[in-house]
């Protein structure tokens, strides 16, 4: 059986600097929604918010513990985001090694 189609990709999820600190927060241990607005002058509402398109994007799971529910980092999603990226070190990477290379063959200026 396949995965359920996501809402909202990765990129999307962490373009919102909240979310990115939610994510933050969320690495460390399992929270529930009031642990989590405690660290922000939002309203549980606007936190609930950015948990659901954190959720849309598979980067957070949700469970209940009694009376709360408490939000969990997966992690396995920002793969994604690390291959990216990994690109982009790799090509910045070649440019510096480049630059290093063009410096050190300039011929010296006395």
């Amino acid at each position: 059986m396949s995965a359920p189609a996501l809402k909202h990709d990765v990129f999307q999820a962490i373009a919102d600097p909240t979310r990115r600190t939610v994510l933050q927060l969320l690495a460390r241990n399992d929270m529930p929604i009031v642990a989590i607005s405690e660290n922000f002058a939002l309203s549980r509402t606007a936190i609930n918010k950015h948990l659901h398109i954190l959720s849309d994007a598979g980067l957070v799971s949700s469970r209940r513990v009694g009376r709360e529910t408490r939000y969990r980092l997966q992690p396995e999603r920002l793969i994604e985001l690390k291959d990216w990226l990994a690109f982009f070190e790799t090509y910045w990477d070649d440019r510096l090694s480049l630059l290093k290379e063009f410096v050190e063959s300039a011929p010296d200026p006395q």
